[in-house]
């Protein structure tokens, strides 16, 4: 697939940016604070309806506009298309394609795909469960759009029955109560189950991918493990069977659950276990070992996301080479060359030599404006 032309209007910091591009590299320089992770964000939302930077509709758009749109031309083997994507400071956002304005925003996913790796990534080994689940429920989306749709049922019985739980302990019909509860539960394990057994679809087949990678990278003197440790036992992948265990486990954590006021069993709880020679990554070796397996596990996306949809996705590198040794930066260039259309921002262009430069559009980026770089 191959990003053609790109449209910012009233979107962070861009007033009324067209971006035409005309090389498999493009690479995006400028001082920081200038509007290049922007640009990169908005193709990221075009492709998950998702900001890595967890922005929410009012911060995106400019402050003395209303609304701000993002539109795109899109070509894959199947032909082109038109994406748009309209966000409002008050009100919900809508989308569109080729002109026409889609009901579900499910039915926009799946068009434009793309893997983000910032510097911001290094959370997925430093960070809590919570990164590494919205990580991979992110790549899910891409994967299997219908998981949108799936993650946002639970989530939503999960707050429904939080705000039971809240008001359970202040109610003294107990039997009432446990009939309500009853149905809840048969909810949250209904749509949790579906969300349990994607996840662990998508780390069985992710995981030898970034295993291979990670040899690669580290000259086969580490041995990479991502492993899913699912809050509900997953001893059988049965739907039934993981129903079963999830339901058990409730019973079994009921009385605290009382207590705290809070649901505690269920995939919101998941882990997924990152591990170096057998010890937890978070807490092994250095920075650069760190830095590996990310870029590890970006490429094992790039690999799954291209398998799965046919086509390979674009990749967005927001700043990230100046964060990787030479070794490193070599490896994840190798990997790119012409095979992935790839956006890269950087402040200089000092971690490119001359064959990468003469094969990129340049463009310099200066308060929300882009200039090709002379």
């Amino acid at each position: 697939m191959y990003l053609k032309k790109l449209h910012l209007r009233q979107f962070r910091n861009y007033q009324d940016q067209r971006v035409d591009f005309i090389a498999p590299k493009t690479i995006l320089v400028g001082n920081n604070a200038q509007g290049k992770s922007n640009l990169l964000e908005a193709v990221e939302l075009l492709a998950t309806l998702r900001s890595h930077r967890g922005s929410r509709d009012r911060d995106l758009v400019q402050e003395a506009d209303a609304i701000a749109q993002i539109t795109a031309t899109l070509e894959r083997q199947n032909g082109i298309s038109d994406l748009s994507l309209t966000l409002r400071r008050n009100g919900r956002r809508t989308v569109a394609l080729n002109s026409e304005s889609l009901r579900r925003q499910l039915d926009f996913l799946g068009v434009l795909n793309a893997v983000q790796f910032s510097s911001l990534d290094l959370e997925l080994v430093r960070g809590g469960p919570e990164q590494r689940r919205s990580w991979i429920d992110t790549l899910l989306i891409q994967l299997e759009p219908i998981y949108a749709y799936i993650l946002q049922q639970y989530n939503q019985v999960l707050r429904q029955r939080n705000a039971f739980l809240k008001r359970r302990q202040e109610t003294e019909d107990r039997r009432q109560e446990l009939e309500e509860l009853a149905v809840w539960d048969a909810q949250l394990v209904t749509t949790g189950v579906r969300v349990i057994r994607r996840r662990s679809r998508a780390i069985e087949r992710l995981a030898p991918i970034a295993a291979a990678w990670h040899a690669s990278i580290s000259g086969s003197t580490e041995v990479l493990q991502v492993k899913y440790a699912p809050n509900v036992p997953l001893e059988q992948n049965h739907p039934e069977d993981v129903q079963q265990a999830f339901l058990e486990k409730l019973e079994q954590r009921a009385v605290a659950e009382q207590h705290q006021g809070t649901t505690l069993v269920g995939p919101h709880r998941d882990e997924i276990e990152l591990t170096i020679n057998e010890t937890p990554a978070r807490s092994y070796g250095s920075q650069g070992q760190q830095r590996t397996l990310v870029l590890a596990l970006k490429l094992a996306e790039l690999k799954l996301i291209e398998e799965v949809v046919g086509e390979p996705p674009l990749l967005l590198l927001d700043d990230v080479l100046a964060e990787l040794d030479p070794n490193r930066q070599n490896q994840l260039l190798e990997a790119i060359q012409d095979r992935f259309q790839t956006l890269i921002t950087t402040t200089h262009l000092g971690s490119f030599d001359s064959q990468w430069l003469k094969a990129s559009q340049i463009l310099a980026v200066h308060a929300g404006k882009l200039l090709p770089q002379t």
